[in-house]
């Protein structure tokens, strides 16, 4: 009786924040990083599976189709019906190249794609292969397996629509130039937190891939 007495207030505490949209617990791919400055963090990640899904759309409406095929996967829209834990961030990315084609093999190594579509991508837990995961049910939606990966990236708050995703980027994109850094891919969006989240507390990033060898010295004044 007592330690459920001792727990109420955490569990008060916790649901006051999934009502502000503040994320509690949620997985996010390990990684690690340092800082390069002007509020960018040059981070490496390791090899990760990701759902993904490809979408003719604007680029708010691309995010939202995408999260609900995405979420009906991890919900149990997949072979084995069964859920799978949420995690951060929802990636977005529009691929330069290739043609992205819109129904594709369920298990398959991600990046060379592109094209005329936003790819949306939910990076699923760690600590198991792709063979480990349902197959999806929607045949719009495959898993894919992501290679590990050295990126830039600015985080920032508040609005998340496409100017503001676009301001950042080139803000990205000068410091990379100052310090001396060759991107290597893509620019993508990742949103931490659902809608609702008010925007002060919003997480929101954008990444740049770049060469592990790349110098990164400061600008000279």
């Amino acid at each position: 009786m007592l330690t459920q007495l001792l727990k109420l207030p955490l569990q008060l505490a916790e649901s006051a924040l999934l009502v502000f949209g503040v994320r509690i617990g949620t997985e996010e791919p390990p990684h690690s990083s340092r800082d390069l400055g002007d509020g960018v963090q040059i981070r490496t990640y390791g090899a990760r599976v990701a759902a993904e899904t490809a979408v003719s759309d604007s680029e708010e409406g691309a995010r939202n189709a995408g999260f609900r095929r995405l979420a009906g996967y991890i919900f149990g829209a997949n072979h084995d019906a069964s859920k799978i834990a949420m995690t951060a961030p929802v990636a977005q990315q529009k691929p330069t190249g290739t043609r992205i084609e819109m129904t594709a093999p369920v298990a398959q190594t991600a990046g060379g794609t592109g094209g005329d579509a936003w790819v949306i991508r939910f990076y699923l837990p760690s600590g198991r292969t792709i063979a480990e995961f349902p197959a999806p049910d929607d045949d719009r939606v495959r898993l894919v397996d992501v290679p590990p990966e050295t990126v830039a990236v600015l985080k920032f708050t508040g609005n998340r629509d496409p100017q503001a995703v676009a301001e950042r980027t080139e803000q990205l994109r000068n410091t990379l130039r100052a310090y001396g850094f060759d991107a290597t891919g893509d620019v993508t969006a990742w949103f931490y937190d659902p809608p609702w989240t008010l925007p002060f507390l919003r997480r929101n990033e954008v990444a740049i891939p770049v060469s592990a060898d790349s110098p990164g010295s400061p600008p000279t004044a």
